[in-house]
């Protein structure tokens, strides 16, 4: 097993992952009844691309020597305006610091990782994917 989900109450639900014992919670957005204490499981589902892609761009970056702290990514998720109600489109705006130096080269390659990051080849192909680079 990954995890374990307990409902608690007002649309909030504990999440435990096994194997570190970390424990988060969501909620319900706004716009869904819920209360948007903490993150749903679609900022959830958007955050984690993030992650992912800054994750895989990192090994990468330590093995060419680059210095990679304080790389973030802005991640803005957008619902479908229509029924079904399902993540219509994610936008990922990475932003690299000026300690950041890399070759075109090198660059490219780490557009490529984050773009085959496993969360994003995970995701339904409707997703609207716009991704950007600030070098």
């Amino acid at each position: 097993m990954t995890s374990t989900i307990v409902y608690k109450e007002n649309l909030r639900t504990e999440l435990t992952h096994l194997q570190s014992g970390t424990v988060i919670e969501n909620d319900a957005p706004t716009d869904n009844q819920g209360r948007g204490e903490r993150f749903s499981p679609t900022d959830m589902l958007a955050t984690s691309l993030g992650s992912c892609m800054i994750t895989t761009m990192a090994i990468r970056a330590a093995d060419m020597n680059l210095n990679f702290e304080g790389t973030k990514i802005e991640i803005t998720k957008i619902m479908s305006a229509d029924a079904p109600r399902r993540v219509a489109e994610i936008k990922a705006n990475l932003i690299f610091t000026e300690k950041f130096t890399a070759t075109n080269e090198q660059k490219e390659q780490l557009i490529r990782i984050a773009r085959s990051c496993p969360v994003e080849k995970s995701l339904h192909p409707d997703i609207k994917l716009d991704v950007s680079f600030v070098w």
